[in-house]
């Protein structure tokens, strides 16, 4: 036997049944949000080098298995760029694959003509998966789920055959996607849920009580940038790359049926090779892994103090948010990823609420709900101090 010449074992990709959709889809989505140029205006003009980028990722995505293309209207050039590359480039068969998308819009008016023109620039006929984009706080879930209101209108689209299944996609607190999903108005949800955010666990849950298909939003990035981790971190995860550990984590929850990755700007397609065999429970390995970064919390000795009984506090704070920063920068060494997120405070609206930690909102915090022995503002002090950089 030439022993020069035998191709290695791939790990295959694996399926999962998304929820009441009844849909196989792939453990990784195909994410559409980071693309070079992609933020570009305009919106309808493609560059011959993010047209080229797309059509490579694609081509990949699904010489890895890979059936579902996750999108949205506000990705800007996205939803166009794909359009062109599936259909006119590369000319794949709409059914091979799945499609998802979202939006935002504000009445049924809104909603019809803006489902109509993801269609047009999508170059397809119907939709798999549409969300509500964005379902952020409660004010937008009254909204959006009010009577003869857009996700009204995305259930006539559903009746009519343009859209397949129809879901909503949540940067909101759990207690909102909670009452989001306690509706029964949807099939599936997009979440933020990882290693180092294991908040939404009870969400998760309640989707799988409703049979709902359970999406991960950006593990790679809001994760943790785990594309570019500390040494600390990649020597905790060894063998394994961070990536490839937190998918196993997320996977290792039976009610999780994909992961939304960025590639190949957040994760390497070798990275997702590694992946697989996603067990579930975790290894004996993997759980073994997860020990020593559960261990890693208590290196400080207020790390496990999360903040969320002081959510919507008067001082406009994301107290939990920041108190998360904190712990993974004393405990992981995570400071260049607290840097990346807390500094975006004040800019991202409802995406990400919250103001920076300035001594006159310090002042205003309401300690009454805080434990007595908690010195919460000296944490939220020490930590604005690291990791806020003055906009130049």
């Amino acid at each position: 036997m030439d022993f020069n010449n035998i191709t290695p074992y791939t790990p295959p990709m694996e399926y999962r049944r998304f929820g009441k959709t009844e849909k196989k889809v792939s453990v990784i989505t195909l994410g559409g949000m980071r693309y070079k140029h992609g933020w570009d205006d305009p919106r309808y003009e493609i560059p011959a080098d993010t047209l080229e980028e797309c059509k490579n990722t694609v081509v990949q995505a699904f010489e890895h298995g890979i059936n579902l293309i996750e999108t949205a209207y506000g990705y800007k050039k996205s939803e166009t760029l794909y359009g062109k590359v599936l259909n006119d480039v590369l000319k794949i068969d709409r059914n091979s694959y799945f499609l998802m998308t979202k939006g935002s819009p504000k009445t049924a008016k809104e909603t019809r003509e803006l489902v109509m023109e993801q269609l047009r620039d999508l170059k397809t006929n119907y939709f798999d998966f549409y969300a509500w984009h964005g379902m952020n706080n409660l004010e937008i879930f009254e909204m959006a789920c009010a009577k003869d209101g857009p996700v009204d209108e995305l259930l006539k689209m559903k009746n009519e055959g343009i859209i397949g299944h129809v879901g909503f996609s949540t940067h909101a607190s759990l207690e909102v996607i909670i009452k989001a999903i306690e509706t029964g108005l949807f099939e599936f949800v997009n979440l933020h849920y990882y290693y180092f955010f294991q908040r939404n666990k009870a969400a998760i849950d309640l989707a799988q009580a409703y049979d709902m298909g359970v999406f991960i939003i950006s593990p790679n990035d809001k994760g943790g940038q785990l594309f570019n981790p500390p040494e600390k971190l990649r020597k905790l995860t060894s063998p394994l790359h961070p990536i490839e550990w937190n998918a196993r984590f997320c996977l290792s929850t039976p009610a999780i049926h994909t992961l939304s990755f960025g590639l190949p700007n957040t994760a390497s397609f070798d990275v997702i090779d590694g992946i697989f065999p996603a067990s579930s429970p975790l290894s004996p390995s993997d759980a073994k892994i997860k020990h020593e970064l559960d261990r890693q919390r208590l290196l400080d000795p207020w790390a496990g103090f999360e903040g969320y009984c002081m959510q919507n506090d008067p001082s406009g704070l994301n107290i939990p948010e920041i108190l998360r920063f904190r712990m993974l920068w004393k405990c992981f060494d995570m400071k260049d990823f607290g840097v990346y997120r807390y500094n975006m405070f004040e800019e991202k609206g409802h995406w990400f609420p919250g103001y920076f930690a300035t001594e006159e909102n310090i002042q205003k915090i309401d300690l009454s709900k805080c434990p007595s022995n908690v010195p919460v503002k000296q944490l939220i002090r020490e930590t604005h101090k690291e990791l806020y950089r003055p906009k130049k």
